[in-house]
C-alpha cells in the first residue's frame, strides 16, 4: 500500500503564495502523472495541475500562469508552487499518482484558504 503525504496548506491573502508538497511513502515503477486536484465546497472535484515522469505538464486554464508543478523523481514528490492566489482557489488540494498498470492512490487533503 502507498501513502501520499501532503503538506503546505494554509491560510493567505490574496496575491500571496503557498507551496504543497506531496511524498509518496515508496517507490513506484509505473507512475504516469503525479498531480493536484481540488475540491471546493459543494463543487466537483477538478484537476489543477499534472506532471509526468518525463516532466510534461497540464494545468487548468484557471490557474496558468500562476501555479507552477514540479516533481523530483527520485524522492517520490511532487510539488505544486501556488502564485498571485485568489480567493476562488480556496478549497481542499488532493495529491493524485495515477499509475499505468496498478491502482491510482489519492492522498489525504491539505486545505488552502485564500481570504482578504
Amino acid at each position: 500500500q502507498v501513502q501520499l503525504v501532503e503538506s503546505g496548506g494554509g491560510l493567505v491573502q490574496p496575491g500571496g503564495s503557498l507551496r504543497l508538497s506531496c511524498a509518496a511513502s515508496k517507490s513506484i515503477f509505473d507512475i504516469r502523472t503525479m498531480g493536484w486536484y481540488r475540491q471546493a465546497p459543494g463543487k466537483q472535484r477538478e484537476l489543477v495541475a499534472t506532471i509526468t515522469t518525463g516532466g510534461s505538464t497540464n494545468y487548468a486554464d484557471s490557474v496558468k500562469g500562476r501555479f507552477t508543478i514540479s516533481r523530483d523523481n527520485a524522492k517520490n514528490t511532487v510539488y505544486l508552487q501556488m502564485n498571485s492566489l485568489k480567493p476562488e482557489d480556496t478549497a481542499v488540494y488532493y495529491c493524485n499518482l495515477n499509475r499505468n498498470i496498478g491502482p491510482n492512490y489519492w492522498g489525504q487533503g491539505t486545505q488552502v484558504t485564500v481570504f482578504s
